[in-house]
């Protein structure tokens, strides 16, 4: 018999838009009074704080993430982790602070511009 391996349940398929330019500044106006909502700690990117994410997304569509060490490396690496398991697009990283974006398709808040 050949043993069975166990996959990590795959994240939830989200259609991944391109933002442009001036859809990521129109965000970014938005994002600037916003407070972060997630807050990643020592243990870094669980799958605990992934799911939270995504229930954020889902409710605010832009959220704004607090991202814990001081290694600009490792910050980074989270971000792309982040991207890849949420669907999210980035509008904006600045220091230890990113800012995400996932369109609700049901109940949108934001009319983007072109």
């Amino acid at each position: 018999m050949i043993p069975c391996q166990v996959r990590a349940a795959a994240p939830a398929p989200h259609i991944r838009m391109a933002l442009s330019a001036s859809q990521k500044r129109y965000l970014r106006s938005f994002a600037h009074d916003l407070k972060p909502v997630i807050l990643v700690g020592q243990k870094g990117i669980t799958p605990a704080l992934l799911a939270e994410l995504d229930g954020a997304l889902a409710h605010h569509e832009l959220v704004k993430v607090k991202l814990g060490g001081d290694d600009r490396d490792e910050r980074a690496q989270s971000i792309d982790t982040i991207l890849g398991h949420s669907g999210a697009d980035l509008v904006q990283a600045i220091g230890k602070t990113a800012t995400f974006f996932r369109r609700n398709p049901k109940q949108s808040q934001f009319t983007l511009p072109k």
